[in-house]
C-alpha cells in the first residue's frame, strides 16, 4: 500500500486550484447569502420567561455553528455551601437553532459519575420533549495515550452526543451518583445511611448545543463567532479570504487521497464487481506483491459504494490539515455512536456533521473519530480524513487504533437490534477494507495495547479480527444487540470475500 499512500499526494496542490468549494451537487445554486436572508425563525415565544443572556443566545444563528454554555449549580448542601454542587444544570430557555446535545468538561482524563439528562423543544412546533438519558461513559472513544492528538492540550472529557433533530429550547440536568449499586441482590434499596457518598461532578461543565448546518452551507466558512463592525472591516474581509482559501486546499487534500477510487471532487465512490475489485486491489498493491501472490486469486470482497466526506459535507476547515497513518489494518472495531435511534436516513449527513463538529470543536478531536460510519439503511460513508483505503490512524477504540480501522454503526444499540441492512454494510465493509490488507475476516489476530481499562500497556492482545469496542476496552460499546450480530458479520464477510 506504500505506493497507493503516496500517488496522490501530487496532485494536491493543481486540484486545489480547480476545485470549487461547495459541492458539485449545489455548486450551481450556491452564491453569498445576506444575514437579513440567511437567519433562521427566531425561537417560540412563551413560558418560561427568558433573561436577557437567553435572549442573546436565542437570537437567529447562521448555519452550522456550536453553541457552549456554562451550567449552573442546580442544588447546594445547606450544611456545606461552599462544597461543589452534586447537580448542576440549565432551567428551561429558549435558545438557537440545534440538532445534537452533548456536555463536556475541562479534564479528559477526568470520568462523570452520574447521570445526563436533556429535554429539547421541537422546532416549528414547539412541543417538549421527555427526559432523555445522554451516555455519560464515553472516554473509551478517544486517541490513544501519548500520541500527539491526545496530547494537543484541547481535549476535554465528554458525554457521547445525543441526536434530537432540529429544536430552539432545552433543558439540562446533570446529577453526581455513586458508581456503587444502591440495590442489594433482591433488589431491595440499601437505607441512606449505608450509600456511598456521591463523588464530585468534573469542573467546567458545559452543554454543547450542535447545529449541523444546511446541506447546501455546510462547507461554508464556520460561523462560531459573530464578526466584529466597523474599521476591522478590511481585516475580517482579508481574514476571511485567507481562510477560504485554507479550506479550499483542506477540501482539495481530502477529496485527492481517494482519487485512486473516484473521479476528484465524487461526492461517492462507486460500488464494483468482484473482477473491478481484484483489478484495483492488485493496482493498490503495485510493486508490494511477490510473485505467489500476484499469481494467487485475491480474498477481497467487491468493494461497496462509499459517500465520501464530500458527500456529506464535511467542513474540511474544521479539521486539523494534513493526515495520520498507521502501518496496516490488522483488525476492524465495531462501535455503535450511543447517539439515539430517532433519526431519518435522509438525516444522516446532518447527523454525521454534527458528529464531525461536536468531535472537533467539543471534544478537541483534529477529527471525526471513526473511519466509518454506517446508517440503519445500510449505507455507508467516509470518516476521518485520509483515504478510505488507506490505513488512516483514527480515534475510535482507546489503546488499540494503530493497525486497526474503527467503524461506527450510527444508533443505539443496547437493547435495539440493528438493522439487518447495517450488519450486511458491516461485513461488505470489512469484507473490501481487510482484503486490501490479505487478512481473513473469520481470523483471529494480535494488536499491542497502548493502554486501556482491560489490557495493559505493551500487553499484546489476542482479538478477532472484527471486534466489538468492548473486546479492547471495558465498555458496554458497541451495545449488547449489535454485539451480538458480530459473528454474523464475520461469516458474511469472508463469504465476500470468496473463502
Amino acid at each position: 500500500m506504500r505506493g497507493f499512500l503516496a500517488s496522490s499526494i501530487g496532485v494536491t496542490c493543481a486540484a486545489a486550484l480547480a476545485l470549487p468549494l461547495t459541492p458539485p451537487a449545489f455548486a450551481a445554486t450556491a452564491r453569498p447569502v445576506p444575514a437579513a436572508e440567511a437567519a433562521r425563525p427566531a425561537p417560540h415565544a412563551g413560558t418560561p420567561a427568558t433573561t436577557p443572556s437567553d435572549r442573546r443566545a436565542a437570537e437567529p444563528s447562521a448555519a452550522g455553528s456550536t453553541q457552549s454554555l456554562p451550567l449552573e449549580p442546580l442544588t447546594r448542601d445547606r450544611a456545606t455551601p461552599s462544597a461543589p454542587a452534586t447537580e448542576q444544570g440549565l432551567p428551561r430557555r429558549a435558545v438557537r437553532h440545534f440538532s445534537l446535545v452533548g456536555v463536556v468538561w475541562d479534564d479528559p482524563d477526568a470520568e462523570l459519575h452520574g447521570r445526563v439528562q436533556v429535554r429539547t423543544r421541537t422546532a416549528g412546533t414547539g412541543t417538549w420533549s421527555g427526559w432523555q438519558d445522554v451516555e455519560t461513559h464515553n472516554a473509551d472513544h478517544a486517541a490513544d495515550p501519548d500520541t500527539p492528538e491526545r496530547a494537543s492540550g484541547r481535549v476535554r472529557g465528554a458525554t457521547a452526543p445525543l441526536w434530537v433533530g432540529d429544536s430552539d429550547g432545552v433543558e439540562l440536568r446533570v446529577r453526581s451518583e455513586s458508581d456503587d449499586s444502591a440495590t442489594d441482590s433482591a433488589g431491595h434499596t440499601s437505607g441512606t445511611r449505608n450509600l456511598p457518598a456521591a463523588p464530585p461532578l468534573p469542573s467546567g461543565l458545559r452543554l454543547e448545543l450542535v447545529d449541523p448546518g444546511e446541506d447546501d452551507a455546510a462547507s461554508s466558512g464556520d460561523e462560531e463567532e459573530p464578526r466584529a463592525a466597523g474599521g476591522a472591516n478590511a481585516e475580517n474581509s482579508a481574514l476571511t479570504e485567507n481562510s477560504a482559501l485554507t479550506e479550499t486546499s483542506a477540501v482539495a487534500e481530502a477529496s485527492a487521497v481517494n482519487a485512486d477510487l473516484a473521479p476528484f471532487g465524487a461526492t461517492e465512490i462507486a460500488a464494483l464487481s468482484r473482477t473491478e475489485t481484484e483489478q484495483e486491489y492488485l493496482a493498490l498493491n503495485a510493486g508490494e506483491l511477490t510473485e505467489r501472490q500476484l499469481q494467487a486469486k485475491p480474498y477481497v470482497g467487491p468493494r461497496p459504494g462509499i459517500v465520501t466526506r464530500r458527500g456529506w459535507g464535511a467542513n474540511e476547515g474544521l479539521r486539523e490539515s494534513g493526515f495520520r497513518y498507521t502501518k496496516k489494518v490488522k483488525a476492524a472495531f465495531v462501535h455503535h455512536t450511543a447517539s439515539g435511534n430517532n433519526y431519518r436516513c435522509s438525516q444522516v449527513p446532518s447527523l454525521i456533521r454534527s458528529i464531525y463538529r461536536y468531535h472537533v470543536k467539543s471534544m478537541g478531536w483534529r477529527d471525526i473519530g471513526y473511519n466509518f460510519l454506517i446508517d440503519k439503511c445500510g449505507k455507508i460513508y467516509e470518516g476521518r480524513a485520509g483515504g478510505v483505503a488507506k490505513p488512516v490512524l483514527g480515534a475510535h477504540t482507546l489503546g488499540f487504533n494503530s493497525n486497526s480501522t474503527g467503524i461506527a454503526v450510527l444508533g443505539s444499540y443496547g437493547a435495539t437490534k440493528p438493522s439487518k441492512s447495517a450488519v450486511k454494510a458491516v461485513a461488505r465493509l470489512t469484507a473490501w477494507k481487510l482484503g486490501l490488507y490479505r487478512v481473513n475476516p473469520k481470523g483471529k489476530t494480535y494488536l499491542k495495547s497502548a493502554g486501556s481499562n482491560l489490557h495493559r500497556k505493551g500487553k499484546k492482545v489476542r482479538l478477532n479480527v472484527i471486534s466489538g469496542h468492548r473486546d479492547g476496552f471495558k465498555t458496554e460499546c458497541p451495545g449488547r444487540k449489535l454485539y451480538g450480530k458480530l459473528g454474523s458479520a464475520r461469516s458474511k464477510a469472508a463469504r465476500y470475500q470468496g473463502r
